[in-house]
């Protein structure tokens, strides 16, 4: 098909263009240059040799982003013919001329220094966030599973019952201050509470928890309730450790995903985010690295304390100095970055986004296979992960009693996995080049389905391996507490490296609408879903066997049918994704092949304007199309 385009108005040309259209004649001395001299006018002020800024010429080409001559075909006279150029009436989108060179910036090996004021703090605070984040992470699971009358059984219930509810209670604040408050104001807003319960934990509720702790009457309701009730009982008897897991877990999602690429996304343009986001990823792995090693070296500080003293008060005090003083770091840079950096100039156009509730949702999902495929690929991963985490804890903790040992433990399996997701992300890249988008989805779950089999067959059949495992100085809770290690650190790893871009390539090939719905039921139903699935069932699983230990081989059958249903939803979903491409590609090529432009032929209206009929009927110079 060929598209006629037709000038009309401002863009309209005279048939017979002459100098006076744009420019005063040159003085009779110099030669006319034709449409070049009508934009670059000679100005007698200026040195000879000295170009004008808004010249046309390029690599000796005449060259203007809203007109260019038409190029002369053999057997052609030597005329000159304006074409006029869509993109002539679109403004540039960050406020330069559409004409003219475009100044350079000042550059620091290849980059403008303009983007290095951006990308290094914005580096900075990533590893402050996420150098935190590690701390926290590992810090809230020694307190709720190593503290007195608690076990690995509280954290489904404190992931469903606290979690949960506070995160819905914080967007919904969040979204209320956002509404009377600027930007900088709701970031320190969030921000400072943060740093002020971590600071406060640390020297305050956690010296002081036998005081804020209701053990007596926690002890009584379990003799009513009986042990079954030991989860949800837990959450009451430890209350104030609770509440430091549920804000660790808040530092995640609000402080990472919230604040720090919300403020990222605000800050920098799209072709720096394409070449410095994955940079930030294998920053976070090196953050991962060294806090790994922080936590390590504070669990060990008891060896170096003398008798009495409780060795991990003083490893919590100093982990949690080193929070505030991070999170205080945080905040500078961020003052700094809004106070020295200019922000990129927007777009006011603002794009509909569905707003889906969860019915609506689940009815998006169901009416399309491919979502439907997707989604169960996000939920599968939620559940199998909670399913092995949770029951490799409490295995953990049996290993490991005291909170020192634990820590220490968390913060070799943190260096580890930082390690190992460092190098599959460097691999990741030529798994998706040599094998492509199939290959890569199946590769999460086959890990955690095989080294899930492997720990779970230490669990259960753990007795009769005991003399072959006595050879490796191993007894068969050390090695499936080794084996859980790594099952996590190669499923983690995996899942940063392989499986979310898996996720995120898969909605490239959608049409728009089902492309953004799509992404909005998911974000809606199956990330919760996929949290809460695994915690809910090994609720159910505890309550109807009495413990975790009693219900692990029934969790081991869940998680072999959840990961072959994942298996099966990745296979599925490869067919799709490489119909859907190849159609893509298809519709490219043929846009490409019949997207034409007709030049204006001899036979030229009185206006200038391009006709169909005009360049239809003009037999006496032939023309070219021009591909757009």
């Amino acid at each position: 098909m060929q598209g006629v385009l037709q000038s009309k108005g401002l863009l309209s040309l005279p048939s017979n263009p002459r100098i006076r259209a744009f420019a005063p004649p040159p003085p009779p001395s110099l030669p006319s240059q034709g449409l070049r001299h009508r934009f670059d006018p000679i100005n007698p002020s200026l040195k000879s040799g000295v170009r004008n800024p808004f010249s046309l010429s390029v690599n000796g080409v005449s060259k203007f982003n809203g007109f260019v001559t038409k190029p002369q075909l053999i057997g052609q006279k030597n005329r000159n013919y304006p074409i006029c150029r869509a993109e002539a009436a679109a403004a540039s989108a960050d406020g330069n001329p559409l004409y003219g060179d475009k100044e350079s910036s000042p550059k620091f090996m290849g980059v403008e220094l303009v983007t290095l004021k951006k990308i290094i703090p914005l580096g900075l605070m990533f590893f402050c966030i996420l150098f935190n984040y590690t701390i926290l992470r590992d810090t809230k699971d020694v307190l709720v599973v190593t503290a007195k009358g608690s076990s690995a059984e509280i954290i489904p219930f404190l992931k469903t019952w606290v979690n949960l509810p506070m995160a819905i209670g914080f967007m919904i604040l969040y979204t209320k201050l956002s509404n009377v408050l600027s930007k900088e104001a709701l970031f320190y807003t969030v921000m400072l509470p943060f740093i002020a319960f971590f600071g406060a934990f640390g020297f305050v509720l956690y010296p002081l928890n036998e005081v804020f702790h209701p053990t007596a009457f926690a002890d009584n309701l379990l003799n009513v309730l009986g042990p079954r009730f030991l989860g949800p009982l837990a959450i009451l008897r430890i209350w104030s450790f609770c509440l430091f897991y549920v804000m660790a877990e808040l530092w995640g999602s609000v402080v990472v995903s919230v604040l720090f690429w919300g403020f990222a996304n605000q800050i920098t343009t799209v072709d720096e985010a394409k070449k410095f986001y994955p940079l930030f990823g294998l920053g976070a792995n090196i953050a991962l690295i060294f806090s790994g090693r922080t936590v390590k070296y504070f669990s060990q500080m008891r060896q170096t304390l003398g008798p009495g003293v409780d060795g991990w008060a003083v490893s919590l005090k100093a982990m949690m100095s080193i929070v505030v003083m991070m999170g205080l770091s945080i905040c500078f840079i961020y003052w700094w970055v809004n106070n020295n950096v200019s922000l990129p100039a927007r777009s006011m156009k603002k794009k509909d986004k569905p707003k889906m509730g969860t019915m609506e949702s689940l009815k998006f999902l169901v009416s399309s296979k491919y979502i439907r495929d997707l989604a169960t690929l996000v939920v599968a991963y939620g559940i199998s992960i909670n399913l092995v985490e949770v029951t490799w804890k409490s295995k953990l903790k049996a290993q490991f009693p005291t909170p020192n040992e634990y820590s220490s433990f968390m913060g070799d399996f943190s260096t580890a996995t930082g390690i190992a997701t460092f190098t599959m992300m460097l691999l990741s890249q030529w798994v998706f080049n040599k094998y492509g988008w199939g290959v890569a989805a199946t590769i999460t779950p086959t890990v955690l389905l095989l080294t899930g089999v492997g720990f779970f067959s230490l669990i259960l059949f753990g007795a009769p391996l005991a003399p072959a495992l006595a050879q490796f100085g191993m007894t068969p809770l050390l090695a499936a507490v080794y084996v859980g290690a790594l099952q996590n650190i190669f499923s983690k790893s995996a899942k940063y490296s392989l499986f979310d871009p898996c996720k995120e390539m898969a909605y490239i090939p959608l049409d728009e609408d089902t492309k953004v719905k799509g992404k909005a039921a998911i974000d809606v139903v199956c990330n919760p879903l996929g949290k809460s699935g695994g915690a809910l069932i090994q609720q159910f699983m505890i309550l109807s066997f009495g413990s975790l230990a009693s219900s692990t081989p029934y969790l081991g059958g869940v998680l072999l049918v959840i990961v072959l249903a994942w298996l099966g939803a990745a296979k599925s979903l490869d067919g799709q994704f490489t119909a859907l491409r190849q159609e893509e590609e298809l519709e490219k090529e043929m846009e490409r092949a019949s997207v034409k432009i007709p030049v204006v032929s001899s036979a030229e209206s009185g206006n200038g304007s391009l006709t169909g009929d005009q360049s239809a009927n003009a037999p006496s110079e032939p023309s070219s199309p021009r591909s757009v």
